[in-house]
């Protein structure tokens, strides 16, 4: 599995240019990603090939404006915050608002980068308007990047926060333990998640999330890659790790129903959509793991 590597400029010496929103928002060249409740405006409507839309700032109504960056063209790219309710773009036959579930793989690998970002920054312009130390009210600041309180003073910036995700395997390496949590109802199973607490390592993580959620001890664990993930603002780290013992698994019966050992062909049944289980979708870390413990890749 490889590490992605950002195609995509954040520009992060443009936010602190006064007044630079008004002015990009006045320059025609200028390109616009809106997102509304968690999904962004999306071109094609079969889904073979979508592309996320990218708009004149003069289609966009009213907003919460942030800056995203520069493209491959070095064009740069705005986000427009859309309330739920608003309706400030006309969306045409075949256009439609999807999320990042939604579309899965399908982005090219800048829209896809520019959708997480997008969505991720999206969501706390949307959700923290308030300073949380002292509830007063904020100004945006760093085009969209910071929040500076109008009563304490303290400035504040976009959270992330760390998760560990790990594909847990047999010692002959054949088998691929995974879990059903209980919000799926037992229809589809994935790698073992949780966040970091405060002061864990993400090594401690990963052992304690195996103890609690699967009753397995880990022999040996490496770290593979990460994902960001905007729900609501995840920063998963993903871990490939080899179990100690494999006689004593069992689901925690309250965030995971159940706990089972596949193997090989199991998961290659599974990742081809047959068969009763369920995979991740292809757009997560989970799915990636899995899959390349199936193809026998480090």
């Amino acid at each position: 599995m490889t590490t992605m590597r950002a195609s995509f400029d954040r520009a992060a010496e443009l936010r602190a240019e006064a007044g630079v929103i008004e002015r990009l928002r006045a320059d025609d060249t200028t390109r616009v990603i809106a997102v509304r409740d968690g999904r962004a405006r999306i071109a094609g409507a079969d889904l073979d090939e979508p592309q996320l839309l990218r708009v004149a700032p003069s289609e966009v109504g009213e907003a919460t404006w942030a800056l995203l960056g520069r493209d491959s063209e070095g064009v740069v790219v705005l986000l427009a915050v859309l309330t739920p309710e608003a309706d400030t773009i006309d969306t045409a036959p075949d256009e439609t608002w999807l999320g990042l579930r939604d579309l899965g793989a399908r982005l090219g690998d800048e829209d896809s980068e520019l959708l997480i970002e997008a969505l991720a920054l999206g969501g706390w312009l949307r959700d923290a308007p308030f300073c949380p130390t002292c509830g007063g009210g904020t100004e945006l600041r760093q085009a969209g990047w910071s929040r500076r309180c109008l009563v304490c003073g303290r400035e504040h910036f976009p959270r992330t926060d760390p998760a560990v995700i790990v594909a847990v395997e047999s010692a002959d390496g054949e088998r691929l333990l995974l879990g059903a949590n209980a919000n799926w109802g037992g229809r589809m199973y994935s790698c073992f998640a949780g966040f970091t607490e405060a002061g864990e390592s993400l090594e401690t993580t990963v052992h304690r999330e195996l103890a609690e959620e699967a009753g397995v001890r880990l022999a040996t664990l490496h770290y593979v890659s990460s994902q960001p993930w905007p729900f609501p603002r995840s920063l998963m780290l993903g871990f490939r790790a080899v179990a100690l013992d494999e006689a004593e698994v069992r689901a925690d019966g309250e965030e995971i129903i159940d706990v089972r050992w596949f193997t090989r062909d199991e998961i290659g049944t599974a990742l081809a959509g047959e068969g009763p289980v369920g995979l991740p979708g292809p757009a997560s870390i989970a799915r990636a793991l899995i899959t390349a413990w199936y193809e026998g890749r480090a």
